[in-house]
């Protein structure tokens, strides 16, 4: 049976970039981002839902993310699902937890822009669009043990 693993959100930034290099100078940068949803519940009363979803990107991407933003920027990323698992060292017990691995994003929101970016503006002229395609290839299988052959290009 075929398969499709794509995700698209829109949010803001819940803390700073981490970026990261492997011995190799590859960049490497994990974020988290806050997507809201509203809706009105059985009582009639209209109620907030916030999924806090942790995201990985790599090389220039990555570089690009460390660069231009920062807690509470919105962003708008597309990418794909990575379940990581690993065992929890206090209790024993096998963890997991869903994270986005990063293809390509764009700015959201007005903002200037510096001079000598690799973006270009969109006719919009409130987001900013890559240039270029984010490196594709099978990304590791957590941030935290990656090692120059792990990354995905």
């Amino acid at each position: 049976m075929a398969s499709f693993n794509k995700v698209i959100l829109m949010g803001n930034l819940t803390r700073d970039p981490e970026l990261r290099q492997t011995q190799s100078g590859t960049s490497v940068c994990r974020f988290s981002i806050a997507v809201n949803r509203s809706y009105n519940g059985q009582d009639g009363n209209l109620r907030e839902e916030t999924c806090f979803i942790e995201v990985d990107s790599f090389g220039r991407t990555a570089e690009n993310i460390g660069k231009y933003f920062s807690k509470g920027k919105p962003i708008l990323l597309e990418g794909r699902l990575r379940q990581d698992t690993w065992d929890d060292k206090e209790t024993g017990k096998s963890r997991s937890k869903l994270v986005v691995v990063l293809d390509r994003f764009e700015f959201v929101g007005g903002s200037s822009r510096d001079s000598g970016s690799d973006f270009d503006q969109s006719s919009s002229g409130n987001s900013y669009k890559r240039t270029s395609p984010a490196p594709r290839g099978k990304a590791p299988e957590r941030v935290d043990d990656l090692e120059d052959d792990d990354v995905p290009f």
